[in-house]
C-alpha cells in the first residue's frame, strides 16, 4: 500500500494583502503584541546616544542614559506631541532629550525636567508627564522593543536560536552599514517570499551559485523559523542559515558576521526593508558580500510588486502551498491566522 499523500495547505485568501481594513487590526494584534528588532548595541556609545525608529506607524526612541543602560519611549512630548529628535540617530550633548516644538525637556530616564516657560498652573504636576515608556530587551548585542508587557520575555522567543546556533557569538560585532529598500506591497507579501526556497533557483541564480538549493531545508520551533541551506563552496559569503523572529525580523548569518533585516511594514500596501550589517569590529562588509545582498534584494523587489500587482487584479483569491518547499509560509500564515481571530 502506498504512503498516504501529505495535504496541500490553502492559502490565506488575497484580500488580506489588499483590504485596508486588515491593517489597523494587524497593527494593534500582531506589532502591537511582539517583540520589534530596532538596533544592536554598538550604535548606543556612550550617554546620550540615541536612535529612533517607526515601529509599524509608531516613533520609537531608544537613549542611553548615564548609568549604561538603553531606555525606550515614544518619540512624543506630552505636551503637544512634538518629536524629541530629528533624524535617525545622533548624541545629546546637554544631558537631555529636548523637544523639538516648545523645548521641553526630558532626562534619559523619561522623566520631565523642564517645561519650558510654561507658567505656573494649579492642575499641572511635572512629575506626572514623563515620557511614555517601551520596554527594551537585549540579546547577543541585538535590541528589541516592545509595545506591551503582556508579552514573554525576549530570550524566550529567542531560544530556539541559542538551541540551534549556540556556536553563534556576535560579541565582537558592530554596526557596519545601513541599507533601506522601499517595496510597494504589504508586507506579508514579502515575508512570505522571504520564508521558502522554493523559488531560489527560479529567481536568484546568484544565491543559487552560493548554495545547495536541492537540500533547502526549513524548520518551525514555537515562532521561530529556520532555514538551511549547505553551502557549495569553503569561504562563501553565506554559512546556509537563516532564521526568522515572528512577525518579521530575519536573521541572515554571513560567515564574517550577519545582517539583521526587519521588515517594516508603511500601511498596508508599502513595507521597507532595513538592513543592518553587522561585521567583525563594524568593518564594512566585503565587495562581494554587498554585490551578493544587493541583487538578491532586487531580484525580490521585482518579485514581489509584481506579486502584489496581480494580487490587487482580484483576478487571484486563493492557492494551495507546497508541503515539500513552503512549511514555513503555511506556518506563517497560520500565525497571522490567530493573531487577527
Amino acid at each position: 500500500m502506498s504512503a498516504e499523500l501529505p495535504t496541500a495547505p490553502e492559502t490565506t485568501p488575497a484580500t488580506w494583502y489588499r483590504d485596508p481594513a486588515v491593517w489597523p487590526r494587524e497593527r494593534e494584534r500582531i506589532f502591537a503584541k511582539t517583540w520589534q528588532f530596532v538596533t544592536h548595541e554598538s550604535a548606543l556609545p556612550d550617554a546620550g546616544s540615541w536612535v529612533a525608529e517607526t515601529i509599524a506607524g509608531w516613533p520609537i526612541l531608544l537613549v542611553r542614559d548615564e548609568k549604561g543602560r538603553v531606555n525606550g519611549f515614544h518619540n512624543v512630548c506630552r505636551h503637544r506631541a512634538g518629536p524629541l529628535t530629528e533624524g535617525e540617530s545622533g548624541r545629546c550633548t546637554d544631558g537631555a532629550l529636548t523637544c523639538k516644538y516648545h523645548g521641553w525637556r526630558y532626562l534619559f530616564d523619561g522623566r520631565l525636567r523642564l517645561a519650558r516657560d510654561f507658567g505656573a498652573a494649579a492642575n499641572f504636576d511635572p512629575r506626572a508627564f514623563s515620557l511614555f515608556a517601551v520596554r527594551v530587551e537585549e540579546w547577543r548585542g541585538l535590541v528589541f522593543v516592545a509595545l506591551s508587557n503582556d508579552i514573554e520575555p525576549l530570550a524566550s522567543l529567542l531560544a530556539p536560536i541559542d538551541r540551534r546556533l549556540p556556536e553563534a557569538h556576535w560579541s565582537n560585532l558592530g554596526v557596519a552599514l545601513r541599507r533601506r529598500h522601499d517595496l510597494a506591497c504589504n508586507w506579508k507579501t514579502y515575508v512570505e517570499n522571504y520564508l521558502e526556497g522554493y523559488h531560489v533557483p527560479v529567481l536568484h541564480p546568484g544565491l543559487s551559485a552560493e548554495v545547495d538549493s536541492s537540500l533547502y531545508t526549513v524548520e518551525v520551533e514555537g515562532h521561530t523559523i529556520f532555514q538551511w541551506a549547505p553551502t557549495l563552496r569553503p569561504g562563501t559569503i553565506y554559512n546556509g542559515a537563516f532564521a526568522f523572529l515572528w512577525p518579521n525580523t530575519g536573521v541572515n548569518l554571513y560567515n564574517t558576521g550577519l545582517m539583521m533585516e526587519r521588515i517594516a511594514p508603511i500601511g498596508f500596501e508599502r513595507t521597507r526593508l532595513e538592513y543592518l550589517y553587522l561585521m567583525p569590529g563594524g568593518h564594512a562588509p566585503s565587495s562581494g558580500t554587498m554585490s551578493l545582498s544587493e541583487g538578491v534584494t532586487a531580484e525580490d523587489k521585482f518579485i514581489v510588486e509584481r506579486i502584489q500587482e496581480n494580487l490587487n487584479a482580484g483576478v487571484y483569491d486563493t492557492g494551495f502551498l507546497s508541503p515539500k518547499h513552503e512549511t514555513a509560509v503555511a506556518a506563517f500564515q497560520a500565525f497571522v491566522r490567530a493573531a487577527l481571530a
